[in-house]
């Protein structure tokens, strides 16, 4: 059974050139980094107006990281997989029991 789910896999060059997977992958990676460092300065901005303006900051480049993410999606450079019922149950029962004992 195929658990993947993907698209086609758009081939690009290889060697020490940079190719158009290369170029996503690290504007990916960056906007990553730039969404976790503007949850920071949101949670420690020290007023509204503040706030705001590091809000709509964020606002966009979440938006831009997961524009990113779908095109690497799209040509086949991000691959999913499909997991059973019985496989999140287990996990489920996991965390619960975690949760559970912290309590």
């Amino acid at each position: 059974m195929n658990n993947k789910i993907c698209n086609t896999k758009k081939e690009v060059p290889t060697g020490t050139t940079p190719n158009d997977k290369d170029y996503l992958t690290h504007l990916l990676s960056l906007l990553k980094d730039y969404e976790k460092n503007m949850v920071v300065a949101l949670t420690e901005a020290s007023n509204q107006k503040l706030y705001e303006e590091f809000f709509g900051i964020f606002d966009t480049i979440q938006k831009l990281q997961r524009e990113a993410y779908e095109l690497m999606f799209k040509y086949g450079w991000y691959i999913l997989e499909a997991s059973s019922t019985t496989k999140i149950n287990t996990l489920y029962k996991n965390l619960k029991t975690e949760i559970d004992s912290l309590n």
